[in-house]
């Protein structure tokens, strides 16, 4: 990931925001996060994404198969966040086509980048095969497919 994408600002896309607050339990014996655990904000931040754009995941699976998984994550740790700061998890499409879609998550306290991350999420049938992405995400998301 180069420095231009760390500091590049939204692309117009609509970006979801959810609050966390980091807990001692997300912390090392020095009080800053561990860093394993900024993949469990932003799994966690993914999942309301999807909430957000009206899609129960409980109900993809069992009507269709289908689960959403991560095939890729490119990660940099930019600044530690530490024992009860509020931070922002920020979500948004960066691209989008029919079998994937790259998000870029950011995670923030107050104005400052602390995480940022673009992950690659596929669709996977009851086999673990790809499969294209579910009508309900793809026709939520529109102009994300046409940036692809």
């Amino acid at each position: 990931m180069s420095e231009d994408t760390l500091i590049a600002e939204e692309s117009g896309a609509d970006v979801h925001h959810w609050p966390l607050r980091v807990y001692y339990e997300d912390t090392d014996l020095a009080g800053i996060v561990y860093y394993a655990n900024y993949l469990k904000f932003i799994e966690r931040a993914r999942t309301e994404w999807v909430r957000a754009l009206g899609i129960d995941q409980m109900t993809l699976k069992a009507e269709t198969g289908i689960v959403f998984a991560v095939r890729r994550i490119e990660a940099d740790y930019l600044s530690p966040a530490r024992f009860d700061d509020e931070l922002l998890i920020r979500t948004s499409v960066a691209t989008a086509a029919r079998a994937r879609i790259v998000l870029r998550q950011d995670v923030t306290r107050a104005d400052a980048v602390l995480f940022v991350a673009m992950v690659t999420l596929v669709a996977l049938d009851e086999r673990g095969r790809a499969v294209r992405l579910p009508a309900a995400l793809t026709g939520r998301l529109g102009q994300a497919f046409d940036r692809a």
